[in-house]
Parts: C-alpha cells; structure tokens; sequence
C-alpha cells in the first residue's frame, strides 16, 4: 500500500453566509450611488443586483480556493486565487490560540480561531475564519502540543482534556465594570463616532460644509444646550461604561487545561484565549484611584513571545484584590517577600511635580488679575489652588506606590497612582539591567533602574531608586553576571617569596 492521501480540509460552507453580510457596508454607498444616478430605473437596480451578485461569486471562490491542514509537526494553510501562496507555521513556535464567536458565527454554530506565534508585531500570524466548535477544538489540542505525535495519540489525548476551573467571576463583581476609567468614557468615544460618520457621510446625506458652520454657530448661540449635552454624557458614563464592561467580560472563567492558561469571557463576542503556562514568566496587578478605593484590581500574565499582550493576557477584570492575589498564586505563584521603600527624595519629587505647575499658573493668574483685574483670571486663579492642594495628597500616594523587591524567586516593582501597577517577574525572565538617569535625578541622587525582561513590555521600572539600591539589587537578583567583573578587579595573590 503506497503512503495515505492527504485530503486538505476547508472552511465551513456555512461562512458563505456571512462573506457577503460582512461586504455589505462597504457596498452600501456605492449601491446607493447607482441607483440614485441610474434614477432608480430598470437598469440602474440591474447594476445594483450585479455588484450583490459579484459580492456573493468572490466570497464563494475565496472559500473554494483556501485550505489548511497539520502536516506532521506544522500547519499549512493554501490560498490559491490568482497566484498560489503556502504559509507554514511550526507547531513549537505557537505561542497561543484565540477562539471568538462573534454573533453571526454564533447563529449559523460556527467560530473564529486564530494562531499568535508571538512574531507578528501583534496580529495573528494565521485565522481560520469558520470553523464549527468541534473543529476548532480538535485544532486547538493539536496546535498547542510542541511535540509531535502520531494521530491516534493526539486524538486519544485529546479526548480526555484535562481543565480545572481557577475562577469564575460572579455576576455581582460587574458592578465594579464603572470603577475602570477606559469603559468610563464609552459615551464620549459614541458621540466622537456619531460626529465623525456624520462629517464623513455629509456629502452623501446632503449636508454640505455651510450647513455644517450654520450648525457651529447655532450651537454656539446656544452654549445652554452644549452644557446640557456635556452633562448627560457624564451621567451616561457610570451606566454605559457598566454596560460595555459587562458584554466584554460576561461569565468571565480562568481555567488550567492541559498545561495553559485558558480566559474565556463576552456575552455578544465569547473569546477564548489559551496561554501556555511554561511560558507565563509573571503577572502584573493594576488598579486605579477609584479601584484602590473599592478594593477591586485587575490583572494581566506576562508572557514570553506574546502578540497583543494588553487583550490577550488578562488574567482578571476587576475582582476584590484578596481573590486577585489568591488566583494569581494559584495559576502563577506568589510573591512572598516585603517592598523596598525609595528614598525620601522620591517623596519630594513627586510632591513638586504634582504642584509646581499649578503653583506657577496661580502665580501667573495673580499677575494677570493685578495687572487687568479681569474675572477670568480669578476663575484661573481659584482653579489653580484646588488642583495645587489635590496634587499635595496625589503626590504622596504616588511616593506610597514606589517599591521594589526580591524574594529569592522574583522580582517586583510597583509605581503610579492614577494607574497603580505592580509587576512581579520571575528571575529567570530578567536578560538584562538598565540604569537611567536624567539630569534632575542626578541632582537629587536617584535613578531609575529598569530590570529587561523577554516577556510583557519588555522592560519594568523601578523609579527614583537611591544609587545604592539601583547598583546594588541587580548584584543581589543575578550576581553571577557581576562575578567575572569581581573577579576580575581583585588583586592577584603575591608569589611567594
């Protein structure tokens, strides 16, 4: 018997469905186009049906002409429409896979799988768009083994997957979805959006540039009515922002299957996103003003060769920052060691950074009401004072945040106070240091030490640490690199004489 055929296997012909639902906004114009110039005649909805027709002929010959398939140790995917393309991916550089279903491929049972071999400048290095849930789970067990093994062994171990469930966040804790501020400004970013499509879409819709500076100047007369605007959309952000918040993370679960991470959430959109757990070299816990206030924090996992690591690595939304240091210790480790205070002189430069430039603009509006005595400078003057004294308890919890430290397995580094991050990373990830100082730090006596790190941002700060700390703690995390230079500078032993 010669060898066995390969058959290469294709997407679902159920996303022939969705091809040309997807097309359709950016035909909507050009159709609408044609049939206002053709005056809605015979030949005008004639050219029309033509371009839904060609829309529906191109999606069926892109689904007729890709293909994949898992030969031996890596995956191939074939696209071959005009000219013939061959992408190969090995299995051992497969970093993660992201399985999402969005509504369309919910309705018809289908999903999207996409390959991150951490390469590709953030983007997937390959998407398989229309799979069924069957398939994509079969792909997933395939393509996040490193080793290759026959089929009957892979679909043997596929079959009894081994998952333990970390944590699913209750429902309750969505509630804290207002505390972050990205979801917060949700109602502004709509209202960008709507002023933005309806500048795009004014020529179409008939509204030239004159109607546009009539409206300006309308709105202009009426500032009543902008405040009123300004007003709802600050009492719109608590709910709108809760809202985003619970579709992006609803039913969130962190699992441990099989030797990765798994982070499952989303309520119109369910992702999952598999990290694999020998590459995690840490995790970072953020939180903000109102988060710290609640007690709630969020967290991501650093990981080594990760594309998109901002989406791709969140380990938790906000949940009580006990349950986030408990899980993280479960999926990660902990981090089992006191943070090192930096000098006062830290202190004393987040103090003058936050109220020197509000001190200056209250001196600058003193002048200015002395000099013309007008009201505005009054309302500049008072407005100054308030952010002077709020940057006076601002300062000091950022001074509160600094901290750095080693337990013997890894290092931590925490900063800011707005956006509070603690990053803890374990010493194996740490390639290199880095001091930096700037000429204001030299006057004080600080510097910042930046431990480089192959995973996450590739770099985490410690600020304003004193001298002695920054050229000492890289001494103490990896003294084997800085025992050839010891070496080295010590006097060799006289001869005998």
């Amino acid at each position: 018997m010669g060898p066995p055929v390969r058959v290469p296997l294709r997407l679902s012909p159920k996303v022939l469905l969705i091809d040309p639902v997807r097309m359709l906004p950016s035909l909507l114009l050009p159709l609408v186009g044609v049939l206002f110039v053709g005056g809605f005649s015979a030949h005008s909805y004639a050219w029309a049906a033509m371009g839904v027709g060609g829309t529906v002929v191109f999606a069926i010959i892109r689904w007729a002409t890709f293909s994949y398939e898992i030969v031996g140790d890596r995956l191939e995917t074939k696209r071959s429409l005009i000219s013939r393309s061959v992408r190969t991916i090995p299995l051992e550089r497969i970093r993660g896979v992201d399985v999402s279903t969005p509504p369309l491929h919910r309705l018809l049972g289908l999903t999207v799988l996409k390959i991150d071999t951490g390469a590709s400048g953030g983007n997937e290095e390959a998407e398989l768009d229309g799979v069924t849930p069957e398939e994509a789970d079969r792909l997933k067990s395939v393509l996040l083994r490193r080793a290759p093994r026959p089929e009957a062994q892979v679909s043997e171990a596929a079959a009894v997957p081994q998952e333990r469930v970390i944590i699913g966040v209750p429902r309750r804790w969505l509630l804290y979805g207002p505390l972050s501020g990205a979801y917060l400004l949700t109602p502004f970013a709509l209202a960008g959006g709507a002023v933005g499509l309806a500048f795009q879409w004014g020529d179409d819709l008939g509204l030239d540039q004159d109607a546009a500076w009539s409206a300006g100047e309308w709105v202009w007369d009426h500032p009543y009515l902008l405040v009123a605007v300004a007003v709802l959309l600050v009492l719109a952000m608590p709910v709108v922002g809760g809202l985003m918040y619970a579709v992006f993370n609803w039913d969130f679960k962190l699992k441990h299957r099989d030797g990765y991470l798994v982070a499952e959430r989303g309520l119109i959109n369910r992702r999952s996103v598999s990290l694999e757990s020998a590459r995690v070299r840490g995790y970072e816990i953020v939180d903000g003003l109102a988060e710290r206030w609640a007690g709630v924090v969020r967290a991501w996992a650093i990981v080594t060769g990760l594309g998109d690591s901002e989406t791709r690595g969140q380990l938790l939304p906000d949940v009580p920052r006990a349950v986030a240091y408990q899980v993280t210790t479960d999926a990660i480790g902990p981090y089992q060691a006191e943070l090192r205070r930096h000098p006062p002189v830290a202190r004393n430069r987040r103090l003058f950074r936050a109220v020197f430039p509000w001190a200056l603009l209250a001196v600058a509006s003193a002048v200015g009401i002395w000099a013309t005595g007008m009201i505005l400078w009054w309302v500049l003057l008072v407005f100054a004072l308030l952010l002077a004294g709020v940057g006076i308890p601002l300062g000091l919890d950022r001074y509160r945040s600094l901290g750095h430290g080693y337990d013997g397995l890894r290092v931590a580094v925490r900063s800011g106070s707005l956006r509070r991050s603690h990053a803890v990373i374990e010493r194996r990830a740490v390639v290199g240091w880095r001091l930096r100082q700037t000429w204001f730090q030299r006057r004080a006596g600080v510097l910042t030490l930046i431990a480089g790190v192959g995973a996450g941002k590739g770099g985490y700060s410690a600020i304003d640490v004193s001298v002695a700390q920054g050229t000492t703690f890289p001494g103490e995390v990896t003294p084997e690199w800085l025992t050839p230079f010891l070496e080295s500078s010590s006097p060799s032993t006289p001869p005998a004489a």
